[in-house]
Parts: C-alpha cells; structure tokens; sequence
C-alpha cells in the first residue's frame, strides 16, 4: 500500500502492525503542503499515536520541538524557512536524542543533517511504520 494524500481516511490499523500501533509515540509532523501533513497526521492517530502539532515549515518545526520534545519528527525535506535537513541540525544540536525522520520526493544526503533516516514519497505504508518503529527506539550505546 502506497501513501497518498487523503487516502488514509478508511484505513485501519492491523494485521502485522499490531504491535507497532500499541506503541504510543508523541509525533511532531512539518510538511509545507497542508494535505500531507493532514494525511500523516490521519495515519499517525489512526495507530494510536499523539499528534502533537503539524507545522508548515523548518523554522516552526523548531519552535514546535522546543516546545512538546515529541518522540519522533516526521519533517518534509523541501520547505520554507528552513529546509528540513537545515531545522534537523539546529533541533539535534539543542536536543541531542531528537530523533528525526526526513520525507522528500526526491533521494537525500542525510549524513550532515542529523537525521535517523529518509523516506520517500510517495511513502509506502510499510517504509513508514518502520521507520518510525526504528526512530522511537532508544540508540544502543556507543562502545
């Protein structure tokens, strides 16, 4: 299953995701295009996570963190004021154990970003929830 825009409304949470929408995540989403954040935001609820703000660009996504330290950041690459790899960096370098997932339509070099992965559009259901599942879970400690 593929991730479009308003496709979300019907779907429901199940089957080999069970596990993974017992899990209740405080998520942060930015996307500069409303139907996509609304979408995500629809997916996000729909396995019983918290929504806890959709904003529409980089720098709102800062604020946004500052103020609910959400548990994962789902953040579009191409935005204004500030593009998601430049509001990844300035949220990691405040807040070390953020953890960041950037969504672009195109391939991305997250290496400098600060970023724990990059999925790309359209998202595939799959791709996501993993995603997410990988990003909520604490880093092993460095040896």
């Amino acid at each position: 299953m593929t991730f479009w825009p308003g496709s979300l409304v019907a779907w429901k949470c199940h089957g080999g995701h069970a596990k993974f929408c017992q899990y209740d995540m405080r998520v942060l989403i930015a996307d500069d295009q409303k139907s996509v954040g609304t979408s995500l935001a629809e997916l996000v609820r729909l396995c019983q996570h918290e929504v806890v703000e959709v904003v529409g660009s980089g720098l709102e996504a800062i604020h946004a963190y500052n103020r609910h330290h959400p548990d994962v950041v789902l953040m579009d690459y191409n935005m204004p004021k500030f593009n998601g790899a430049v509001a990844c960096r300035n949220i990691v370098a405040k807040h070390p154990a953020a953890r960041v997932i950037l969504v672009s339509g195109s391939p991305q070099e997250i290496a400098d970003s600060g970023a724990v992965a990059v999925l790309l559009k359209p998202i595939h259901l799959d791709q996501l929830y993993a995603a997410l599942y990988d990003a909520a879970r604490p880093s092993a400690p460095e040896t």
